[in-house]
């Protein structure tokens, strides 16, 4: 049975209790206050909803996500990589990269990046717990993506991409900074071909839940100005 949130309650329900159809879903209602999505994250689930819907929080099994060591880089990115045809940036501007990655999509119909969604998210930056990746083409920002860093955790949101492997010269320079800061794993929530291509896997609930209580509090050194 689904559980219900009062605005007064920031405490989720067991990760076993969420529905297996559909896959992950939680718990509904409550609110997308700062201090309930940090709850969220720390307890293993996340918001995903529509518009006229009421706020969906979900907790799937599998689990999608990303080792840094096994980030696979193509010959192709490799080769973009070191021609450095694209400058990025880390936290140059936030509000810009979740309004991207927000727009309408060719393959899917309307947004779950819905408007507060984006002011809840960037409550989280100007909190220094979200952050985002810019990629340049001189002064056009033609890819990015957005996500929160706890502890040696990264949770991943969305990405976006306006010119060839924009996106994919963002992540891949996001997952070294983070392998390089201690961090041991990336979120990345649901499977797409585009992040099993980069190297994701599915890990069980279980296990996801395993990498949160041994990691969410441990520090990193991660820096954030560019």
């Amino acid at each position: 049975m689904l559980t219900w949130l009062t605005r007064e309650n920031l405490t989720f329900p067991p990760l076993e209790k969420a529905l297996r159809e559909p896959n992950g879903l939680l718990a509904a209602g409550g609110d997308l206050s700062a201090e309930r999505l940090i709850q969220a994250y720390r307890h293993g689930c996340f918001p995903w909803y529509q518009d006229g819907q009421p706020i969906l929080w979900w907790s799937p099994d599998p689990r999608t996500v990303l080792f840094p060591e096994e980030l696979h880089v193509s010959r192709s990115l490799r080769k973009l990589l070191r021609q450095q045809r694209y400058q990025v940036s880390f936290d140059r501007d936030f509000a810009a990269v979740i309004q991207a990655c927000a727009a309408p999509r060719d393959y899917a119909d309307g947004t779950w990046i819905t408007d507060n969604m984006q002011a809840a998210y960037l409550k989280l930056h100007q909190r220094g717990f979200a952050h985002s990746v810019e990629v340049w083409d001189g002064d056009a920002l033609v890819g990015g993506l957005y996500g929160l860093a706890m502890g040696r955790l990264f949770f991943g949101e969305s990405m976006f991409s306006r010119a060839d492997n924009a996106s994919k010269v963002g992540f891949a320079t996001l997952i070294n900074h983070l392998q390089a800061s201690g961090f041991v794993m990336i979120d990345c929530q649901m499977p797409t071909e585009h992040l099993h291509s980069l190297g994701a896997r599915s890990i069980s609930r279980t296990a996801f839940a395993e990498y949160l209580r041994r990691y969410v509090d441990q520090p990193n050194s991660a820096t954030w100005v560019s």
